[in-house]
């Protein structure tokens, strides 16, 4: 398990409802009305988890590509990382999974696939999800 020796941040979120309910960063003034999606029975019209977990983790995964983007020189700037997460029953519960697809405008693909690879070594969402959420990384020369 990796687990840092010395914390240098922390957020706090407080949700209510569940998901018809709100979720919220009073520190950072974020707010979000929480809705469950269609597929899940809800209403569908407002953020829900998975939709914010997407966000985060990509944008988490595209920190990491540039902490790792000098190696493969490649430049990063115009990149897009796209999050894809799922959610479907396990068992009597549910389950996610995760796509995260890497384009670099004009770089070789194979170069981009072996930056995402070192990216989601690197990335704290690829470590917290480790052996827990079925995650494919993938390059790709369009989304």
């Amino acid at each position: 398990m990796d687990t840092p020796n010395n914390i240098v941040y922390t957020v706090t979120a407080d949700s209510t409802g569940g998901r018809a309910g709100t979720s919220s960063v009073p520190a950072l003034g974020i707010s979000h009305v929480m809705r469950a999606p269609k597929e899940l029975g809800g209403p569908g019209d407002g953020a829900n988890p998975e939709a914010l977990f997407a966000m985060g983790y990509g944008a988490c995964f595209q920190g990491a590509m540039g902490l790792v983007a000098k190696d493969f020189g490649l430049d990063i700037s115009e990149s897009v990382v796209r999050t894809t997460i799922g959610i479907g029953p396990e068992g009597s519960s549910f389950a996610l999974t995760a796509l995260i697809e890497v384009l670099v405008p004009g770089a070789d693909t194979a170069r981009v696939q072996a930056l995402a690879d070192k990216a989601h070594e690197l990335c704290p969402y690829s470590k917290a999800t480790r052996g827990n959420v079925p995650v494919e990384v993938k390059a790709v020369s369009a989304l």
